[in-house]
């Protein structure tokens, strides 16, 4: 397909230019010198940086001191905000003495002593609203400990992003009341099943018994074990007051509360969200859990993992925005002043592995892996128009080369111009569950597979999206539609079950393909000596068809919204793919 003007024209403009350092090599020894036998070089910074760009860099590298914070209880000691630091460590260790974290015993022979430190952060707090504040954190050395020995088990869940833009068009839908909780150290609630000993806290060493070690009765940030015995006591608890665990998402949790309303919560670590019909019904569960934990009532929801939640519930419209998070992205990697562009990544790319070490960049140098990284919480929470960009660039992260990082740049000069796209959530006249699905045959240049894209909608609301490289290498253009309609499939069976657990049982999903030859493949062994070279696990999607959970239909390309999850696509059907994806700019 031929490229509009405006995206030519885009390819061709000049971009910030950064210079890379090349890496002289030699295998010969024939002009070896000593140091100190050797001319002294004049030392030069880095061309690459500039001393705003030093900042950005800076800032990815070193997130966490964004602002002057001590590194240690010695620095805080000696800082000129040493009085509130002071303060903040024993507003701590108040509520571990009153949590029962620990009792003084006798430093036993021959058992492990874990270490422990102190973690200090400023919270910017919010202007008008809430003052800084002086946060200090108890932390045990966990990476001490062994397994085995010190910890069993440690996994533990936490909700998926779909789940929550699932709950975000059953609210729309529904017009339910959506609040949010936070769990104050969520993790000292949790059990302690093994023996764990600790060095006494530094600046809180007992004078009667400077020789005694913490026996800990209670868990510790920092531990291996914390999250999942959190997430273990938690569990217990929200069965006691008659929640229901999904077993398609361990951390979702539904009460009903007559034959027709259900009341919902989903918990992501210590983060929580609440919906339900009635506002009083709502009231009694935050009343439970501040009787059972020590919560924060954040009232209604405007802020989780960095997502806002704008809610305009007179017009029954909820949007979805990372714009501020894009912002600091934009920001931090110095492409606040660079040209936009209206695609994600520019047609003229050829992305393939570097075969040269002279073309591959420095990732001490250049940030690729952060910068990759960056984009990638982006397009997880809501942008889907970056799913292919980042299955395309996040495949060279192990030696990126120079032309990688230029189509680095091109994402974020896309991502500029486009912060303020919002993901809409409306109320339809159907709520069901769609999907669609497309593929791009032999699309890697290296080991030529295909690119798989799938986007679900609930409600109409676009909720879940995957862009992957196959696993496999397809023979046909077929088998690569026919690979993307099975994983298509399997997401479909996944969402079907997650909204049975809601109440909201579904008859069918409705997966929409634009190869006709897979989906009568789909449907039957159509063409057997052609294709039965297919792996066996791609052939189930004919039972799920059989059993009438999924219903695949054609669908013209126009009208995929997949389409622009495996290829880069002109500007004006990208135009048109993102407001099938409801992806809206707003101010």
């Amino acid at each position: 397909e031929e490229e509009s003007d405006e995206t030519v024209e885009e390819e061709q403009e000049p971009e910030p230019q950064v210079e890379l350092p090349k890496t002289q090599t030699t295998s010969s020894l024939a002009y070896y010198q000593l140091a100190k036998d050797r001319e002294r070089r004049e030392i030069h910074p880095p061309a690459r940086f500039t001393e705003e760009s030093g900042v950005a860099f800076a800032l990815v590298t070193v997130e966490t001191l964004s602002m002057e914070e001590p590194q240690s209880y010695q620095e805080a000691t000696s800082d000129k905000e040493w009085k509130k630091w002071k303060l903040a460590t024993h507003e701590e260790m108040d509520s571990l003495i009153k949590n029962g974290t620990w009792v003084l015993v006798d430093k036993p022979q021959d058992r492990k002593i874990i270490g422990c430190r102190w973690l200090f952060k400023m919270k910017s707090g919010i202007p008008g609203v809430e003052p800084v504040r002086y946060k200090a954190r108890l932390v045990a050395k966990g990476y001490t400990q062994r397994e085995g020995v010190d910890y069993q088990e440690i996994f533990a869940p936490v909700v998926k992003h779909t789940f929550i833009r699932i709950l975000m068009s059953v609210v729309v839908d529904q017009d339910l009341e959506l609040e949010q909780m936070d769990v104050k150290t969520a993790f000292l609630h949790g059990e302690l099943e093994e023996e764990l000993y600790m060095e006494q806290p530094e600046g809180f060493i007992s004078e009667d018994g400077k020789n005694k070690v913490c026996l800990l009765k209670k868990l510790l940030y920092g531990l291996k074990q914390s999250p999942r015995q959190w997430n273990k006591r938690f569990n217990r608890f929200m069965i006691d007051q008659n929640f229901i665990r999904s077993e398609h998402d361990a951390c979702v949790y539904v009460k009903q509360v007559t034959e027709q309303e259900h009341l919902y919560l989903l918990l992501y670590v210590d983060d929580m969200l609440i919906a339900g019909k009635n506002k009083s019904e709502i009231n009694k569960v935050k009343e439970q859990l501040s009787m059972e934990f020590e919560m924060k009532d954040m009232g209604p929801a405007s802020r989780i993992l960095g997502i806002d939640i704008i809610r305009d519930r007179k017009n029954g419209v909820l949007r979805m925005s990372q714009a501020s998070y894009i912002h600091n992205v934009v920001q931090r990697f110095n492409m606040a002043e660079a040209k936009v562009t209206r695609s994600p990544i520019g047609a003229h790319f050829k992305l393939a592995a570097v075969r040269d070490d002279d073309e591959c960049i420095d990732n001490n140098v250049v940030p690729y892996a952060s910068a990759v990284g960056s984009i990638m919480y982006a397009m997880i929470g809501t942008r889907p128009d970056l799913a292919y960009d980042i299955c395309l660039v996040s495949r060279y992260m192990a030696r990126p080369g120079s032309i990688h990082w230029e189509a680095v740049k091109w994402i974020l000069r896309y991502m500029r111009g486009s912060q303020d796209l919002n993901l809409v959530f409306t109320k339809e006249k159907e709520f069901r569950v769609t999907g669609y699905c497309d593929s791009d045959y032999a699309a890697d240049l290296d080991r030529r597979r295909s690119v798989s894209g799938y986007v679900f909608t609930v409600g109409g609301n676009t909720v879940s999206w995957k862009a992957n490289l196959q696993s496999v290498t397809a023979l046909s253009t077929t088998e690569a539609e026919f690979m993307a309609l099975t994983e298509a499939a399997k997401e479909a069976l996944w969402i079907k079950g997650l909204m049975k657990d809601l109440g909201l049982e579904q008859d069918k999903v409705t997966l929409w393909c634009d190869s006709q030859s897979a989906i009568c493949l789909s449907k039957n062994s159509t063409h057997h000596e052609r294709t039965k070279h297919i792996d066996v696990r791609y052939n189930f999607i004919r039972d799920v068809v059989e059993a009438g959970d999924v219903d695949v239909l054609k669908i013209h390309t126009s009208r995929n919204p997949a389409d622009a999850l495996t290829k880069s696509i002109p500007v004006n059907k990208f135009q048109s793919a993102l407001e099938l994806l409801k992806l809206v700019k707003w101010d």
